[in-house]
């Protein structure tokens, strides 16, 4: 990749970038309080089987859709990614998180890039059809940005991952070091689901993680909690 793609690869990449995802746990909140994830062993185990059931065969393939779509200017073929995402995840919250933080990353770019085709897709997002998934958006966003495709689905495993360990960390008694380490450890998991993902067109998006779809639904309807998911 060029020098411009790299840094804005490591600035989509950084915590900083201002798209909401401190506010989301994505169930992690529920299986804490439901004493399933304990210590640091437990929450590795979880964000495994996350990124092998849930990332990769689902957002990795609608981020390599759009990232594709992109490159050839296809706003259509954007927009039945976007759409098949929304279809294939049950979670309700996940959802809506996914719509919320596509939707405040597509604003910002807009905002910082003179780009054609991402003008045209953020017209699109907000109908019926066109949710704007923060997965599909990033993919737009990279391709537009002359980011790789493997690169970018490294990037959106990264991001998932460091910032469900942020919210460990406000969630249980996990220091930077143990964060630090299960980052380290997962790094074979995030490189199988990158390439797991390849071959993968929109109609075999298959996650299936039954467990984390029945602890958000729970999650939806509890008293009190940090997360928004």
């Amino acid at each position: 990749m060029s020098d411009a793609a790299t840094l804005e690869s490591f600035r989509l990449a950084d915590s900083f970038l201002p798209v909401g995802t401190y506010t989301v746990s994505y169930g992690l909140e529920q299986f804490i309080q439901d004493d399933r994830v304990d210590d640091a062993a437990d929450l590795e185990a979880l964000l495994s089987t996350y990124l092998r059931r849930q990332v990769g065969p689902a957002e990795l393939v609608a981020l390599r859709a759009a990232h594709a779509a992109a490159t050839d200017g296809n706003l259509e073929a954007v927009c039945r990614a976007d759409q098949r995402l929304s279809a294939v995840t049950l979670a309700a919250e996940f959802r809506e998180s996914a719509k919320q933080s596509g939707d405040r990353l597509l604003s910002l770019q807009t905002d910082l890039r003179d780009e054609a085709l991402l003008d045209r897709y953020a017209e699109r997002v907000g109908d019926d059809e066109t949710p704007g998934n923060y997965a599909v958006v990033l993919g737009v966003v990279t391709a537009l940005a002359g980011v790789a495709v493997r690169d970018a689905c490294l990037l959106c495993c990264h991001g998932f991952v460091t910032g469900l360990l942020g919210a460990a960390q406000r969630l249980l008694s996990l220091g930077h070091t143990a964060a630090q380490r299960i980052l380290n450890d997962l790094q074979p998991v995030i490189t199988a689901a990158v390439e797991e993902s390849a071959d993968r067109g929109i109609d075999e998006m298959t996650p299936f993680a039954p467990l984390v779809d029945v602890l958000a639904a729970e999650h939806e309807r509890a008293e009190r909690r940090l997360f928004a998911s």
